[in-house]
């Protein structure tokens, strides 16, 4: 904790305030000021990236479901 901090200033902590929604699987993601700047809500982002992944699926973009993209990177032979 930083200097100029009191400890008087925090208040009165809870235990195990956020317990209960960590246990439901809560996912908490930080975003970068510019993302959070696009997607103001959390129904922006999710219905964005459902959007991405839907894109992705249709387009076998991703290495997992198309198996392109392991040729890329040539194998370094070693001595």
């Amino acid at each position: 904790m930083r200097k100029h901090y009191k400890r008087s200033d925090l208040g009165q902590g809870v235990r195990g305030k956020y317990y209960a929604a960590y246990r439901r699987g809560t996912n908490l993601v930080l975003l970068r000021p510019e993302v959070a700047a696009a997607f103001p809500t959390s129904e922006d982002v999710n219905e964005a990236l459902l959007g991405l992944m839907k894109v992705a699926r249709s387009a076998r973009l991703t290495t997992r479901s198309s198996g392109r993209g392991r040729d890329k990177v040539p194998k370094v032979q070693r001595p």
